[in-house]
């Protein structure tokens, strides 16, 4: 990915939290049809005693009749992209606009790029573990949590046959907040103004992701 220096992002607190917040991720990978890409929701393990994963462990599945677990190189490495906030910026927020008029519109985002081999599991204790981890991530902020366990024993016995799981240790992760860095301060806090003005939650938070800069 290209990232000039003054978008680049490296801290590895900051680059988890966003794939824990945003954890519908595109997984990229190729094989013999050539580039193939699927849109999972991913749990990120991370144990720090660990040493052999320290960046972490990306934990996914996908159904039996998608090709993507039979049709990839498990020698090259998989890719796996998760996208925060964007935003279009307009030059009519810029106090530049004013004076020189040498402006353009742009658009803002946050993205981390996550690398590594991929493994494929086809155990059903692991995939129940995962499809129940997975549910319950996503289930806590429910009234009334839905759990694995709800639903009839055979049926979730048979969906698993149905599944299979990817596991890839993150060899390498990239970072790019592109939130309006090379911009003069008065800028972007037009930027900031702007997005506010929308009044949108899309908005709202490319808009505190801009006024952290300031």
């Amino acid at each position: 990915m290209y990232i000039p220096k003054f978008n680049e992002e490296t801290r590895v607190p900051v680059l988890h939290e966003l794939m824990r917040e945003r954890p519908l991720a595109s997984l990229v990978t190729f094989g013999r049809a050539g580039l193939f890409a699927s849109h999972l929701p991913m749990i990120l393990e991370v144990r720090e005693e660990d040493q052999a994963a320290p960046l972490g462990l990306l934990r996914c599945h996908v159904s039996r009749a998608n090709a993507q677990w039979k049709d990839f190189d498990p020698a090259v490495e998989a890719l796996a992209i998760f996208t925060g906030a964007g935003h279009y910026i307009s030059p009519n927020w810029y106090a530049e606009k004013q004076t020189t008029g040498k402006v353009v519109p742009t658009w803002n985002y946050v993205v981390v790029h996550a690398y590594g081999y991929l493994k494929v599991i086809e155990d059903a204790d692991w995939l129940r573990a995962h499809v129940e981890s997975l549910t319950t991530i996503h289930e806590v902020g429910s009234a009334r949590p839905w759990a694995v366990s709800d639903a009839p024993a055979e049926y979730v016995a048979s969906l698993i046959k149905g599944i299979v799981g990817f596991e890839m240790r993150i060899e390498r992760l990239e970072g790019k907040w592109k939130v309006s860095q090379n911009r003069p301060e008065s800028d972007r806090r037009g930027v900031v103004d702007g997005l506010e003005e929308l009044g949108s939650a899309e908005a709202g938070e490319m808009a505190r992701l801009v006024e952290d800069t300031l």
